[in-house]
């Protein structure tokens, strides 16, 4: 299909309902996308639910293979399963589909795309394009401007992940399990492991074989695959924070030539995507709070590694629902009909 062609576009948003299909739903919205039709769907539970785009209720319904009929780009964000079952629907039915799921992100067929940094490979595509996870869309949106001038050795990252990352019952239970821990009453554990309330868990996702979680393996291999750059020797530490929303990140660089922290500052403040707050002698510095519902990647803290010849630490923090999910897909959709 070639969607450069046309004017308007029907648009079906995958898990509509949920934390990430509601932002997609009001991104397309704020940046004009040209929707010709809204085709919002989710499981037989919300079918029959309404969702406003542009100023109307659209009335959702359930999800089936023969839910895309006439669908020119789909936004998937229901999870892995529902999309290795119906994405591949969608295509034949002559969608592109935008995969926000993990399903397909490391198929070496299947383009994994951040917008700001590797836009030329949406054109490989063969029906689907992957979004990233949310804590690596942030990061190398933030080093891929370093790493074309420095050209980064190794990168050990420390992530504070905000609970919506975990979607809307986790939101809910931090809620709920604040509100009883202020109330001297017992918390209930349902989403996570452990008590989340006042606490951090080092742990998101399952653990794999070596002790690492998924979440920690998605963001080595990811970040290889988007920058073109196996060599990068990626380490990360995944955690779960009391925070509803944004993700911080704590990230150590090497590089291979020198980067001064100066430099470093001045290649970010041209970046697409990035905003520097960095003024210690004011306390500026990236907040959870003021990413909330903002577009952009915020970085800041940028100092000099002192243990090691090329070395910089920073500060990432991001908004996880925003940029590192439904901005992020909707970028591509934009860049697809461009």
């Amino acid at each position: 299909m070639n969607l450069e062609s046309k004017k308007q576009y029907v648009v079906a948003v995958v898990g509509a309902t949920g934390a990430v299909g509601e932002e997609m739903i009001k991104t397309l919205t704020q940046r004009s996308f040209p929707v010709k039709a809204l085709v919002p769907l989710a499981s037989s539970r919300s079918a029959g639910s309404k969702v406003e785009f542009d100023g109307k209720d659209w009335i959702v319904s359930e999800l089936t293979e023969n839910s895309f009929a006439g669908v020119d780009i789909a936004l998937f964000s229901a999870g892995a399963s529902r999309s290795l079952e119906y994405a591949p629907a969608a295509v034949r039915a002559g969608a592109v589909v935008v995969d926000n799921s993990s399903a397909f992100r490391m198929d070496p067929s299947v383009p994994l795309v951040v917008p700001e940094v590797n836009a030329h490979a949406i054109a490989m595509h063969k029906g689907i394009i992957a979004n990233p996870n949310c804590s690596t869309i942030q990061m190398v949106v933030a080093l891929k401007p370093l790493h074309d001038e420095g050209r980064i050795k190794r990168i050990v990252v420390s992530t504070y992940q905000s609970v919506s990352g975990a979607g809307k019952s986790a939101i809910e239970e931090l809620a709920k399990q604040t509100t009883a821990l202020m109330n001297m009453q017992e918390v209930e554990l349902k989403k996570f492991p452990w008590q989340i309330a006042f606490n951090c868990i080092p742990q998101i996702d399952s653990f794999l074989e070596d002790g690492y979680t998924k979440e920690e393996e998605k963001m080595v291999n990811e970040t290889k695959k988007i920058m073109e750059d196996d060599s990068i020797k990626v380490s990360a530490t995944t955690v779960r924070v009391p925070v509803f929303y944004s993700h911080g990140e704590s990230v150590n660089l090497e590089f291979e030539k020198p980067m001064s922290p100066e430099r470093a500052r001045e290649i970010l403040a041209n970046a697409p995507g990035v905003e520097v707050v960095d003024d210690p002698s004011q306390s500026l510095y990236p907040l959870a709070t003021t990413a909330v519902g903002k577009d952009a990647v915020f970085v800041g803290r940028i100092r000099a590694d002192r243990t090691v010849g090329h070395g910089l630490n920073m500060w990432i923090v991001s908004d996880n629902i925003r940029k590192g999910a439904a901005l992020n897909a909707v970028q591509i959709a934009e860049r697809l009909i461009g």
